[in-house]
C-alpha cells in the first residue's frame, strides 16, 4: 500500500455549540462522519468533547472514548490544547483580555502553574489515547514589542526565551518520556510566531526533540512567510498539520497590520478551503516529499462562509489532495543493472 498521509480530519473546537448535533462528541462525531471525516482533533478544554482529568488518569476512559468514535467511523487524531499553551506565558497587558483561557481568579504564576497542570494532563492523555503530538502554542511574554518601537532594550527578548524555554522544558521532557511531542502553532500573539522565532526557542531548547511544528499555511500567508519554503526549511519539525485557508488583498486603507479592523474587513483574512490564496497543491506535494505521515486536519475559520457549508467542502477538498506517495521511479521499466563497462562506453573512456 503507497504511503500518504491520514484524513481528512477536523478540528472540532469551531463547530461545537450548544444546539444539536453540535453538542457533544456523539452528535458532532456523527455529523462530521457523515461528510466524509475520518478523525477528529478534539480540543481538550472542552468538557462537552473530552474529560480531560478522567483521560490523563484512565486507559479505559480512553478506549470508551475511542471506541464511541470507532462507531461512526472516526478515530482521535491529536488533543489540542492551544488554549493552556497560550496561558503558559503572557505579558500583564494581555492578561485580561485572555481572562477565557483560564480558571478566574488566577494570575502570573498561578496562572502558568494551572496551566502546565493543563498540559501535563494532555500528555497523559494523549498516551492513553495513542495519540502522538498535541498541537499548542508557546505564549508570548514578548508579543506586545514585536514591532522595534520603541526601541527594545538589549537583552530583553533574550530575556523572554529564556524564561519561555524554562517553563517549556519540563513539559517537553515528560512529553518526550511518554512518546508525545508539543507541535506548536506558530501564531500571532505567541513569541514562537514564525521561522525566525521557531529557531530562536529551539536554540534556548538545545533543540529539544519533543518541540514540533504544528503547520497551518493560512498564518504564513496573512504574515506574507513563504509557506512552501518553510516547509522545505523545517519539514522534519512538522508533525501536524491544519489545512486552513486564507487570502491577503492589501488596500490604500489596510495591510497586515489590519486597522483594528473585524475579519470582514482586514487585508489579511481567513476563508474556507479553496476560496483562498493558499496553493495546497504545492502545500501537500511538499509535505509529501518532507515525508509528512500525520494527519491532514481542517481548521475551518472565515468570515464569509458558513460552517456547515465549509465542513462539508471540507472534506473532499482534503481527500482530494492528499498524494498517495510513489515507491517506484516512473522510468524503472526502462532500468537495468548497474555494468561498469557499459556505462564507461557511454562517456566514451
Amino acid at each position: 500500500m503507497a504511503v500518504r498521509m491520514k484524513g481528512p480530519g477536523i478540528f472540532l473546537a469551531q463547530f461545537l455549540r450548544q444546539e444539536e448535533p453540535h453538542n457533544n462528541l456523539e452528535n458532532l462525531g456523527r455529523w462530521v462522519a457523515d461528510l466524509g471525516y475520518e478523525g477528529v482533533q478534539i480540543p481538550v478544554n472542552e468538557e462537552a468533547l473530552i474529560e480531560l482529568d478522567k483521560a490523563a488518569e484512565s486507559e479505559s476512559y480512553c478506549d470508551d472514548l475511542k471506541g464511541r468514535l470507532a462507531e461512526v467511523g472516526l478515530e482521535p487524531t491529536e488533543l489540542a490544547a492551544h488554549l493552556a499553551g497560550q496561558c503558559m506565558a503572557m505579558s500583564s497587558a494581555y492578561e485580561v483580555a485572555f481572562e477565557g483561557f483560564y480558571p478566574q481568579g488566577l494570575h502570573g504564576g498561578e496562572r502558568r502553574r494551572w496551566a502546565a497542570g493543563e498540559l501535563e494532563k494532555a500528555i497523559r492523555a494523549s498516551a492513553n489515547m495513542g495519540t502522538d503530538n498535541i498541537p499548542t502554542m508557546s505564549g508570548g511574554f514578548a508579543w506586545h514589542m514585536m514591532y522595534p518601537w520603541p526601541q527594545r532594550p538589549p537583552g530583553l527578548i533574550e530575556e523572554a526565551f529564556t524564561e519561555l524555554a524554562r517553563l517549556w522544558k519540563p513539559l517537553l521532557d515528560l512529553a518526550h518520556d511518554h512518546g508525545v511531542v508539543f507541535t506548536y502553532e506558530l501564531h500571532p500573539g505567541s513569541d514562537v510566531y514564525d521561522g525566525a522565532t521557531f529557531e530562536m526557542f529551539l536554540d534556548y531548547l538545545d533543540n529539544h526533540p519533543a518541540a514540533c511544528l504544528n503547520y497551518d499555511p493560512s498564518h504564513f500567508l496573512l504574515q506574507q512567510l513563504d509557506y512552501c519554503e518553510f516547509i522545505r526549511l523545517y519539514g522534519e519539525r512538522i508533525k501536524g498539520f491544519h489545512v486552513k485557508d486564507a487570502e491577503f488583498r492589501p488596500t490604500g486603507r489596510v495591510g497586515v497590520y489590519g486597522g483594528y479592523q473585524g475579519w470582514a474587513d482586514r487585508a489579511g483574512r481567513f476563508r474556507s478551503l479553496g476560496d483562498g490564496q493558499v496553493d495546497f497543491k504545492r502545500v501537500f506535494t511538499l509535505l509529501t516529499e518532507a515525508g509528512y505521515t500525520g494527519w491532514a486536519v481542517l481548521e475551518w475559520e472565515c468570515s464569509v462562509k458558513s460552517p456547515e457549508q465549509g465542513a462539508r467542502e471540507g472534506a473532499p477538498f482534503i481527500a482530494e489532495h492528499i498524494i498517495e506517495a510513489t515507491e517506484v521511479a516512473f522510468d524503472d521499466f526502462a532500468g537495468s543493472e548497474t555494468d561498469q563497462a557499459r556505462n564507461r562506453r557511454i562517456l566514451g573512456i
